[in-house]
Protein backbone atom coordinates (compact mmCIF):
# COMPACT_ATOMS: atom_id res chain seq x y z
CA UNK A 1 0.00 0.00 0.00
CA UNK A 2 1.65 3.53 -1.06
CA UNK A 3 1.53 6.07 2.32
CA UNK A 4 -0.64 8.37 0.75
CA UNK A 5 -3.26 5.83 -0.07
CA UNK A 6 -3.95 5.41 3.94
CA UNK A 7 -4.66 8.98 4.23
CA UNK A 8 -8.09 10.74 4.80
CA UNK A 9 -8.52 14.54 3.09
CA UNK A 10 -8.74 17.20 5.45
CA UNK A 11 -9.49 21.12 4.32
CA UNK A 12 -10.54 24.27 5.90
CA UNK A 13 -14.28 25.46 4.94
CA UNK A 14 -15.46 28.87 6.71
CA UNK A 15 -18.75 30.08 7.05
CA UNK A 16 -20.25 33.75 6.89
CA UNK A 17 -23.83 34.50 8.48
CA UNK A 18 -25.86 37.61 7.54
CA UNK A 19 -22.20 39.30 6.64
CA UNK A 20 -20.21 37.95 9.72
CA UNK A 21 -17.85 35.30 10.04
CA UNK A 22 -18.71 32.45 12.35
CA UNK A 23 -17.35 29.44 11.75
CA UNK A 24 -14.18 27.51 10.18
CA UNK A 25 -14.65 23.52 9.86
CA UNK A 26 -11.53 21.54 9.74
CA UNK A 27 -13.52 18.14 7.37
CA UNK A 28 -13.46 16.41 4.57
CA UNK A 29 -14.59 18.19 1.68
CA UNK A 30 -17.85 16.88 0.12
CA UNK A 31 -21.51 17.76 1.32
CA UNK A 32 -20.57 21.32 2.47
CA UNK A 33 -23.84 22.34 1.52
CA UNK A 34 -25.03 19.53 3.82
CA UNK A 35 -22.73 20.53 6.48
CA UNK A 36 -23.09 24.22 6.17
CA UNK A 37 -27.09 24.02 6.94
CA UNK A 38 -26.75 21.15 9.45
CA UNK A 39 -24.54 23.39 11.88
CA UNK A 40 -26.87 26.04 11.37
CA UNK A 41 -29.45 24.45 12.57
CA UNK A 42 -27.46 22.62 14.99
CA UNK A 43 -27.03 26.12 16.49
CA UNK A 44 -30.20 27.63 15.98
CA UNK A 45 -29.90 30.06 13.26
CA UNK A 46 -32.47 28.05 11.40
CA UNK A 47 -35.42 25.72 12.55
CA UNK A 48 -36.47 24.99 9.21
CA UNK A 49 -35.30 25.50 5.25
CA UNK A 50 -37.29 29.10 5.08
CA UNK A 51 -35.51 30.30 7.79
CA UNK A 52 -32.45 30.10 5.51
CA UNK A 53 -33.14 32.90 2.65
CA UNK A 54 -29.83 32.19 0.77
CA UNK A 55 -26.65 30.14 0.80
CA UNK A 56 -24.06 31.19 -1.96
CA UNK A 57 -20.70 29.30 -1.52
CA UNK A 58 -17.45 31.37 -3.07
CA UNK A 59 -16.05 30.35 -6.31
CA UNK A 60 -12.70 30.94 -5.34
CA UNK A 61 -12.80 29.37 -1.77
CA UNK A 62 -14.10 26.81 0.54
CA UNK A 63 -16.62 28.72 2.10
CA UNK A 64 -20.31 29.74 1.95
CA UNK A 65 -22.19 33.23 2.18
CA UNK A 66 -25.80 32.01 4.47
CA UNK A 67 -28.30 34.71 4.28
CA UNK A 68 -30.62 33.75 7.59
CA UNK A 69 -33.52 35.39 8.86
CA UNK A 70 -32.54 38.13 11.10
CA UNK A 71 -34.83 37.35 13.76
CA UNK A 72 -33.48 33.88 14.25
CA UNK A 73 -29.55 35.47 14.30
CA UNK A 74 -30.88 37.78 17.43
CA UNK A 75 -32.36 34.56 19.11
CA UNK A 76 -29.48 32.74 19.01
CA UNK A 77 -27.32 36.34 20.17
CA UNK A 78 -30.01 36.40 22.89
CA UNK A 79 -28.74 33.26 24.27
CA UNK A 80 -25.06 34.81 25.62
CA UNK A 81 -23.28 31.31 24.69
CA UNK A 82 -20.23 30.53 26.10
CA UNK A 83 -17.59 29.21 23.23
CA UNK A 84 -16.35 25.79 24.41
CA UNK A 85 -13.91 23.77 23.02
CA UNK A 86 -15.67 20.61 21.58
CA UNK A 87 -14.42 16.92 23.32
CA UNK A 88 -14.64 15.61 19.61
CA UNK A 89 -13.91 17.85 16.84
CA UNK A 90 -11.36 19.84 18.58
CA UNK A 91 -12.82 23.03 17.48
CA UNK A 92 -13.93 26.32 19.21
CA UNK A 93 -17.93 25.89 18.90
CA UNK A 94 -20.93 28.36 20.08
CA UNK A 95 -22.95 25.00 21.62
CA UNK A 96 -24.24 26.08 25.23
CA UNK A 97 -21.96 25.16 27.74
CA UNK A 98 -24.48 24.75 30.28
CA UNK A 99 -26.34 21.28 29.71
CA UNK A 100 -28.79 22.35 32.72
CA UNK A 101 -30.20 25.18 30.25
CA UNK A 102 -31.35 22.15 28.06
CA UNK A 103 -35.34 22.45 28.42
CA UNK A 104 -37.33 19.41 30.27
CA UNK A 105 -39.11 17.41 27.89
CA UNK A 106 -41.47 13.88 27.40
CA UNK A 107 -39.68 10.76 26.26
CA UNK A 108 -39.51 11.03 22.19
CA UNK A 109 -40.05 7.10 21.64
CA UNK A 110 -38.18 4.21 21.62
CA UNK A 111 -35.42 2.96 19.91
CA UNK A 112 -35.47 -0.72 17.82
CA UNK A 113 -34.07 -4.06 18.96
CA UNK A 114 -30.68 -5.23 19.26
CA UNK A 115 -31.28 -7.42 15.91
CA UNK A 116 -32.40 -4.13 13.98
CA UNK A 117 -29.25 -2.09 15.62
CA UNK A 118 -27.05 -4.78 14.35
CA UNK A 119 -28.67 -4.75 10.99
CA UNK A 120 -28.56 -0.73 10.46
CA UNK A 121 -25.20 -0.48 11.86
CA UNK A 122 -23.95 -3.19 9.55
CA UNK A 123 -25.61 -1.22 6.48
CA UNK A 124 -23.77 2.16 7.68
CA UNK A 125 -20.55 0.77 7.69
CA UNK A 126 -20.86 -1.53 4.45
CA UNK A 127 -21.91 2.23 2.74
CA UNK A 128 -18.82 3.83 4.09
CA UNK A 129 -16.62 3.66 1.40
CA UNK A 130 -13.86 5.91 3.00
CA UNK A 131 -13.69 3.79 5.99
CA UNK A 132 -13.50 0.94 4.02
CA UNK A 133 -10.57 2.60 2.36
CA UNK A 134 -8.93 4.27 4.98
CA UNK A 135 -10.33 3.28 8.44
CA UNK A 136 -9.51 7.31 9.90
CA UNK A 137 -12.75 8.65 9.23
CA UNK A 138 -15.91 8.46 11.42
CA UNK A 139 -19.80 7.92 9.71
CA UNK A 140 -23.08 9.02 10.81
CA UNK A 141 -26.84 8.30 9.60
CA UNK A 142 -30.34 9.11 10.15
CA UNK A 143 -32.57 5.91 10.22
CA UNK A 144 -36.25 5.01 11.10
CA UNK A 145 -34.86 2.02 12.72
CA UNK A 146 -35.21 -0.08 9.75
CA UNK A 147 -32.95 1.52 6.61
CA UNK A 148 -30.45 4.47 6.13
CA UNK A 149 -32.40 7.46 5.09
CA UNK A 150 -29.06 10.21 4.59
CA UNK A 151 -25.36 9.28 5.09
CA UNK A 152 -22.47 11.02 5.51
CA UNK A 153 -18.92 10.29 6.31
CA UNK A 154 -16.30 12.93 7.98
CA UNK A 155 -12.93 13.02 9.71
CA UNK A 156 -15.05 14.99 12.79
CA UNK A 157 -17.90 12.91 13.61
CA UNK A 158 -19.72 16.15 14.65
CA UNK A 159 -19.29 17.63 11.01
CA UNK A 160 -21.05 13.63 9.70
CA UNK A 161 -24.06 14.43 12.00
CA UNK A 162 -24.35 18.16 10.75
CA UNK A 163 -24.09 17.04 7.30
CA UNK A 164 -27.02 14.29 7.64
CA UNK A 165 -29.27 16.57 9.18
CA UNK A 166 -28.54 18.94 6.76
CA UNK A 167 -29.07 16.83 4.24
CA UNK A 168 -32.46 16.40 5.97
CA UNK A 169 -33.23 19.81 6.41
CA UNK A 170 -32.55 20.48 2.33
CA UNK A 171 -34.76 17.95 1.48
CA UNK A 172 -37.73 19.09 4.21
CA UNK A 173 -37.77 15.39 5.27
CA UNK A 174 -39.02 15.61 9.03
CA UNK A 175 -36.57 15.01 11.98
CA UNK A 176 -38.56 14.23 14.95
CA UNK A 177 -38.76 11.20 16.07
CA UNK A 178 -36.31 9.18 13.58
CA UNK A 179 -32.43 7.64 15.13
CA UNK A 180 -29.37 8.59 14.71
CA UNK A 181 -26.30 6.17 14.19
CA UNK A 182 -23.10 7.29 14.99
CA UNK A 183 -19.57 5.28 14.81
CA UNK A 184 -17.87 7.48 17.72
CA UNK A 185 -18.57 8.42 20.85
CA UNK A 186 -21.95 10.38 21.77
CA UNK A 187 -20.35 13.48 23.49
CA UNK A 188 -22.12 16.20 24.79
CA UNK A 189 -21.96 18.37 22.24
CA UNK A 190 -23.29 15.37 19.50
CA UNK A 191 -26.58 15.24 22.35
CA UNK A 192 -27.03 18.70 21.66
CA UNK A 193 -27.28 18.81 18.05
CA UNK A 194 -29.73 15.51 18.21
CA UNK A 195 -31.36 17.13 20.81
CA UNK A 196 -32.43 20.39 18.80
CA UNK A 197 -33.08 18.35 15.43
CA UNK A 198 -35.87 16.24 17.87
CA UNK A 199 -34.28 13.26 17.56
CA UNK A 200 -35.79 10.46 19.53
CA UNK A 201 -32.86 8.32 20.18
CA UNK A 202 -28.69 8.01 19.22
CA UNK A 203 -26.75 4.64 18.89
CA UNK A 204 -22.93 4.30 18.83
CA UNK A 205 -21.19 0.87 18.87
CA UNK A 206 -18.98 2.85 22.09
CA UNK A 207 -19.94 4.65 24.78
CA UNK A 208 -22.02 8.18 25.65
CA UNK A 209 -20.01 10.44 28.22
CA UNK A 210 -21.96 12.32 31.35
CA UNK A 211 -22.96 14.94 29.67
CA UNK A 212 -24.40 13.81 26.65
CA UNK A 213 -26.48 11.30 28.85
CA UNK A 214 -27.43 14.75 31.20
CA UNK A 215 -29.16 16.32 27.99
CA UNK A 216 -30.50 13.29 26.60
CA UNK A 217 -32.32 13.12 29.97
CA UNK A 218 -33.43 16.68 30.43
CA UNK A 219 -34.61 16.54 26.14
CA UNK A 220 -36.64 13.01 26.74
CA UNK A 221 -33.97 11.34 24.21
CA UNK A 222 -32.88 7.72 24.43
CA UNK A 223 -28.75 6.63 24.05
CA UNK A 224 -27.65 3.52 23.01
CA UNK A 225 -23.94 2.48 23.66
CA UNK A 226 -22.43 -0.74 22.63
CA UNK A 227 -25.36 -0.87 20.45
CA UNK A 228 -23.54 -3.53 17.80
CA UNK A 229 -22.80 -5.90 21.24
CA UNK A 230 -25.62 -7.80 21.46
CA UNK A 231 -26.65 -6.57 24.62
CA UNK A 232 -27.37 -2.82 23.81
CA UNK A 233 -27.02 -0.32 26.84
CA UNK A 234 -30.01 1.68 26.98
CA UNK A 235 -29.99 4.86 28.76
CA UNK A 236 -33.71 6.38 29.03
CA UNK A 237 -35.32 9.45 30.08
CA UNK A 238 -35.95 9.38 34.15
CA UNK A 239 -34.27 5.76 34.31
Amino acid sequence: MQADSAAVEEWPVWLEVNGHPVVTWMCTPDQLEELAVGWLHGEGYIETRDDLLRLRPCATDLGFWADVKPERVALVQGENRKRVLASGCGAVTTMLADPHRVKHAPPRGEPPTAESFRAVFKALFATGERYNETGGIHAAALTDGQRLLFHAEDIGRHNAVDKVIGAAVLAREPLGGRGLLVTGRISAELAFKASRAGLAWVATPSVPSTLALTIAQRSGMVLVGRAVSGTPHVHRPGA
